[in-house]
């Protein structure tokens, strides 16, 4: 009876919580979030073409499907268990981090205290949760105002915490006990970054000064084998070099960190070239009654980008990874059959079989194929 009442005030703390985010707290707001738009300009071609809110839930809910180690079949995911779980922990977030430990939770999830791989969660938590989620979070605002939507920041916050609910549930599967990563996301990153971006300094900083994109791949269904290929939830930025007009410092990350050179304006084409680092597995570094601690392996990444006034219309990118060898996308714009530009991926899998697929704006999902894989 006691675990029952707890249970609903836990519910009722988190429920008042998402409609402090919802009300949109102006006290807590740098400004209006009114100006712009900074990241959504209606542009028909690209990889802008394809944004909506569907293709956000899907690429950022499954994006940890990316690594090399995880079962890409969505219908593998134990989603009761994970569910429960993450549930479990973030609606009890100050009796799930007393167990794990308070200095532990603030030196590997919060507080920058260590580079070391098994102590540097807190890096995905301020590059994709506050960072990366809060540009989504006006982007999606952008995205519904601009198709006529009353309440498009509303809109926006319900989005985007049903693709960060469904990314802690895809993340924990089955797994069963103290996991404090979503009470790090959900409860600091992700309502950060909304408040961050619903700055017009802000967004104006990052849209216009650092030019600012989404750079996600469509998802592809391969109904053969039951699993989801080429999703990939990704941002970039540029910076204009000094004396340049044509130069700048160029930054591709989500699961992944490219770090190059980018020519062209930010207006018009431009080429970009990137190295650096990715995900190559989740790793467990501790699993015991206190909770458990992901980590990953990293391995060498490097790409090619081509894009249109921000809009990425190729991308090639090589890497060490499990999952794809080399990936090729191509967008909207670029090719052209019958009047229908349709996007377009080509990939090498793990044990060097081709994977390939592609769709059309009008549906957030794709299909692909694989063919059998062959050894060297």
């Amino acid at each position: 009876m006691h675990e029952a009442v707890r249970a609903r005030r836990r519910a009722g703390r988190l429920v008042r919580f998402l409609a402090f985010l919802l009300a949109g707290p102006p006290a807590l707001c740098l400004s209006s979030g009114t100006d712009g738009p900074y990241f959504y300009h209606s542009l028909t071609f690209g990889s802008e073409s394809l944004y909506n809110p569907v293709f956000v839930v899907l690429n950022g809910g499954y994006s940890i499907l990316q690594a090399g180690n995880r079962d890409r079949d969505p219908f593998s995911v134990d989603y009761r268990t994970g569910w429960k779980n993450v549930w479990r922990n973030v609606s009890d977030p100050i009796g799930s981090i007393r167990t794990f430990g308070w200095r532990k939770f603030l030196t590997t999830e919060v507080i920058p205290m260590s580079l070391a791989p098994k102590s540097a969660q807190y890096v995905p938590n301020y590059q994709s949760h506050l960072i990366g989620s809060g540009m989504t979070f006006r982007q999606l605002s952008e995205w519904y105002s601009a198709r006529g939507f009353s309440h498009s920041r509303i809109w926006s916050v319900a989005t985007c915490y049903a693709y960060h609910f469904l990314n802690e549930i895809v993340e924990n599967d089955a797994y069963e006990g103290v996991n404090v990563d979503p009470i790090a996301d959900l409860w600091i990153f992700d309502p950060l970054g909304m408040l961050l971006f619903s700055s017009d300094r802000v967004g104006r900083f990052f849209g216009e000064t650092l030019h600012m994109r989404d750079w996600s791949t469509p998802p592809a269904f391969d109904p053969f084998t039951g699993t989801l290929e080429n999703n990939a939830d990704q941002y970039m930025v540029k910076w204009t070099l000094p004396r340049s007009e044509r130069w700048s410092l160029f930054y591709h990350f989500g699961l992944n960190g490219l770090l190059g050179l980018s020519l062209g304006r930010p207006d018009g084409p431009s080429w970009s070239v990137g190295a650096g680092m990715m995900s190559r597995q989740q790793k467990v570094v501790r699993d015991n009654g206190q909770g458990r601690i992901l980590t990953v392996d990293l391995i060498w990444n490097a790409g090619v980008f081509y894009d249109r006034n921000g809009s990425l219309m190729a991308s090639l990118l090589f890497s060490g990874s499990r999952a794809y060898k080399a990936k090729l996308n191509l967008f909207p714009g670029v090719v052209r059959f019958n009047g229908v530009s349709p996007w377009l991926f080509c990939g090498l899998g793990q044990e060097n079989e081709v994977i390939a697929g592609g769709g059309v704006r009008i549906f957030p999902l794709g299909l692909s194929v694989r063919s059998t894989g062959y050894k060297d």
